[in-house]
């Protein structure tokens, strides 16, 4: 099987969200968890995900880094590039996406490529270059107290043009409506003019097919999870791609839990209506940068818990509180500590014979995967839009679910659970 499609996610959730896409479109995907050594082979699979942890590093890190991983897959054979970032285009005005756009763009000794953050099926759409989420403006949004990434403007095109000194153009919705041959008359109008990225609307989820059409000659595309459902027939209709099997659930037995670090509105519902069945520890980021050993009592918490219930460790918390724990102690320290602290509790619930593991938020899902060294994973089922349980490839075995902050329907921690075949002990 031939490599197809070479993908940098710039965090672990959001990879896994793309991975999961492209094996709904039919895709054999395996997701791999930083970039491989130059050496490595690629994976058995069409196409193959490179999770990065860069999209709140610094800029020069998340260029290396981002640099190196479109080196392997170049290496590995992989005929087209896709560069999958947040639905919400978590970033600031120094970076991430800019940067690494640039970057991508020069590995690949290419002129144009596109920019699109739109995933209607989870609420987000792109009209007129402004970005919605659930029909709110990105700026009037939860996402504009995000701890770490607020985003406080949603015009597009003027949030990426402050990332990059390349020409950033728009391809309207008028255009789009049209479909993919008046996209692509589009792309060629944009280059012309001498721009270098294209923010492109959508509004709807067969519009993002349409875009995928337009860019199949396109080395690099770039965004969200969603615009990559139209990759796939490209290679489809080239007679690539073979006929894909079903993706199907972990068969992995063991002890169940949930770690929480994202601060998202989402989540917060998740956790208040899992606490009604599931025992939770709350984590206090003030004994945390107190050097107070948190996770070894989090996890003398929960030993009579592990195969009898579901425990959930959260250092989730309402934006505001968080807000009070940045002020004393700084952001990102308080985020590396608290992100160092969940990953020793996972190690620690592995070791106790935890095998099946869902994970909330993109930069704790990093902490607690690179936490447990693991280097590769199988996408398996959809449990909510952009959320697949996955299969560890390694010992132990693992079902895990990696989950953006953002994503997920209120029932999401019970439910992913629930799809699984029926429990056994550790």
């Amino acid at each position: 099987m031939s490599l197809l499609l070479g993908c940098i996610g710039d965090d672990h959730t959001g990879s896994t969200d793309l991975a999961n896409t492209l094996v709904k479109n039919g895709l054999r995907t395996v997701q791999v968890i930083g970039v491989p050594p130059a050496d490595t082979p690629a994976p058995d699979a069409e196409a193959v995900v490179v999770a990065l942890k860069s999209r709140t590093t610094p800029a020069h890190e998340a260029v290396a880094d981002s640099r190196a991983a479109i080196r392997w897959l170049k290496q590995a054979g992989a005929r087209q590039f896709f560069f999958k970032y947040c639905s919400t285009f978590d970033s600031t005005d120094q970076g991430n996406i800019g940067p690494v756009i640039e970057a991508l763009l020069d590995e690949l000794g290419t002129d144009f490529t596109i920019a699109c953050p739109a995933f209607p099926t989870t609420g987000r759409t792109l009209y007129q270059g402004h970005l919605f989420v659930f029909g709110d403006l990105l700026s009037e949004s939860s996402m504009r107290n995000h701890p770490l990434t607020p985003m406080t403007d949603a015009n597009i095109v003027r949030v990426l043009s402050r990332q990059t000194k390349l020409p950033v153009g728009l391809v309207k919705a008028s255009d789009v409506m049209q479909g993919p041959a008046r996209i692509g008359e589009a792309f060629t109008a944009l280059r012309e003019e001498g721009r270098r990225i294209a923010i492109v609307d959508a509004v709807t989820d067969p519009q993002l097919y349409d875009i995928g059409a337009a860019a199949a000659e396109l080395q690099l595309v770039t965004g969200a999870s969603g615009i990559a459902c139209g990759l796939p027939e490209n290679f489809r209709r080239a007679g690539l791609v073979a006929e894909a099997a079903k993706p199907e659930l972990p068969a992995i037995q063991g002890a169940e839990a949930i770690i929480a670090g994202s601060c998202s509105s989402a989540t917060l519902a998740q956790l208040a209506q899992a606490e009604k069945t599931c025992p939770l520890f709350r984590i206090d980021p003030g004994e945390v940068m107190a050097a107070k050993d948190v996770a070894s009592a989090a996890l003398e918490w929960a030993a009579p818990h592990l195969g009898t219930a579901r425990p959930i460790f959260a250092a989730s918390a309402d934006p505001g509180r968080v807000a009070i724990a940045q002020q004393h102690f700084g952001r990102m320290e308080v985020g590396e500590a608290l992100e160092h602290t969940l990953a020793k509790i996972a190690q620690g619930l592995v070791a106790a014979g935890v095998r099946r593991l869902v994970v909330a938020g993109g930069e704790t899902s990093g902490a607690v995967v690179q936490g447990l060294g693991i280097t590769a994973l199988r996408i398996g089922a959809e449990i909510d839009p952009g959320v697949p349980w996955c299969e560890t490839l390694g010992e132990p075995g693992m079902a895990l679910a990696l989950k953006s902050g953002n994503f997920g329907a209120e029932d999401f921690f019970t439910k992913s659970f629930d799809m699984l075949p029926a429990r056994g002990a550790a």
